[in-house]
């Protein structure tokens, strides 16, 4: 059992315990349908260019410690759409965050790496300790180079683990975490050690691959039969097919319109899904994959969905509109640094304190940054109901030695 991070006084009062839940010493994991997908739509690839002109510097509160805060608020599309709950989820953390002594400089990039690039100088100009975000992968290397030449830490929102490195720390739900969970889960708690595996050929699929293999390797399992599929999935489907006869379990990591596909294919190939467990990422937290029979009693990893649904119901209170789901990974950047400012001193968003082993925790449970700039998260297990997904094993309350 890790302890909590010093010092052992530390208190956020009832409210942030309850209403925020991000108290310093804990775990947290995390993997999202709307997230994940595809390493792509706020990972791996440029946002969309700007639509319009860039929004007025904006400043959030009167503490003496500056943050910045880059989104790509005039971006088009979903991107834009995706800012603006982040930002709102970004104002209300320091709304329930009691008397936190934080300025948050709010930086509009338009979605591109150039107006990261002008948004993060601004910031540093203005006196930022610490930066959150950008949001765009292709965004986070131009943030990143600027805060380093400075000293100042960052703590982006991109789901590619490519751009995480020294000083850039990825609060984000990244696949690994899924995978690990998983596959720890099926070896260790349902005994599964022979695993068959179908998945995309794509920059999610070979993110998921080579966790995939990791996680089956560190558990003394082995891998039985492996495939990728891109437009075709019958072939694939018909290999895995064949040889789930020496199997114990299955593996599809993909988005829930393709993982009922791909079930389907094997269903048709004459696999008989019923006779073997199916496992899963954050990605088959979808309808789709509720209402497939074939995928009925799969498991997966995903956040316990009790933390987002509390927030979900405060920020519709506030904003009379539902958040996106990447809206938590604002709140929770907020909520962290704020709590950091308050108890760790001049220290406080130093990479010693930002990799401490016990962790935090937010509103998706448990999450710690390692090292390396990417994070582990503590996730809950659930399993495919008609209904949706059911908990069957809950997030871990601390991080493991």
């Amino acid at each position: 059992m890790v302890g909590p991070l010093k010092p052992e006084s530390m208190d956020f009062g009832a409210t942030r315990r309850t209403a925020l839940g991000l108290i310093l010493g804990a775990p947290l994991l995390g993997a999202c349908a709307g997230v994940q997908q595809s390493l792509s739509q706020f990972g791996s690839q440029p946002g969309a260019e700007p639509s319009g002109p860039k929004q007025e510097p904006l400043a959030v509160g009167t503490g003496q410690v500056k943050v910045g805060l880059i989104l790509p608020l005039s971006a088009a599309g979903n991107a834009g759409v995706a800012a603006q709950s982040m930002k709102n989820a970004a104002e209300m953390a320091l709304a329930e965050f009691q008397n936190p002594n934080i300025q948050l400089l709010i930086k509009d990039d338009g979605g591109s790496p150039q107006g990261a690039q002008q948004g993060t100088q601004q910031a540093l100009e203005e006196g930022v300790e610490i930066i959150l975000g950008p949001l765009f992968a292709a965004s986070v290397p131009a943030t990143a180079q600027l805060a380093r030449a400075r000293g100042v830490s960052v703590i982006a929102f991109s789901t590619d683990s490519s751009v995480a490195g020294r000083g850039v720390y990825l609060l984000s739900f990244l696949p690994e975490s899924d995978v690990n969970r998983i596959v720890e889960y099926s070896a260790a708690s349902i005994g599964k050690k022979s695993f068959a595996a179908l998945l995309p050929e794509n920059a999610y699929g070979t993110v998921v691959e080579a966790s995939f293999k990791q996680a089956v390797a560190r558990r003394g399992g082995r891998i039985v039969a492996f495939e990728k599929y891109g437009g075709d999935r019958a072939t694939p489907a018909r290999t895995v097919a064949q040889a789930l006869g020496s199997a114990d379990a299955l593996f599809m990591a993909d988005d829930g319109d393709s993982v009922v596909t791909v079930a389907d294919a094997l269903t048709a190939a004459g696999a008989n899904l019923k006779n073997i467990q199916l496992l899963g990422t954050g990605l088959w937290d979808n309808p789709r994959v509720y209402a497939s029979p074939g995928l009925q009693g799969g498991l997966y990893a995903a956040p316990d969905p009790s933390g987002f649904r509390s927030f979900s119901a405060r920020y519709r209170a506030k904003y009379s509109a539902d958040p996106v789901r990447t809206a938590t990974l604002a709140y929770d950047a907020v909520a962290l640094v704020a709590a950091l400012a308050r108890t760790q001193g001049p220290q406080r968003f130093s990479s010693d304190v930002l990799i401490n082993p016990s962790g935090f925790a937010g509103i998706d449970g448990l999450f710690r940054f390692r090292a390396d700039g990417t994070n582990e998260r503590g996730l809950a297990v659930m399993r495919v109901g008609s209904g949706g997904g059911v908990p069957v094993a809950g997030s871990p309350k601390s991080f493991g030695a």
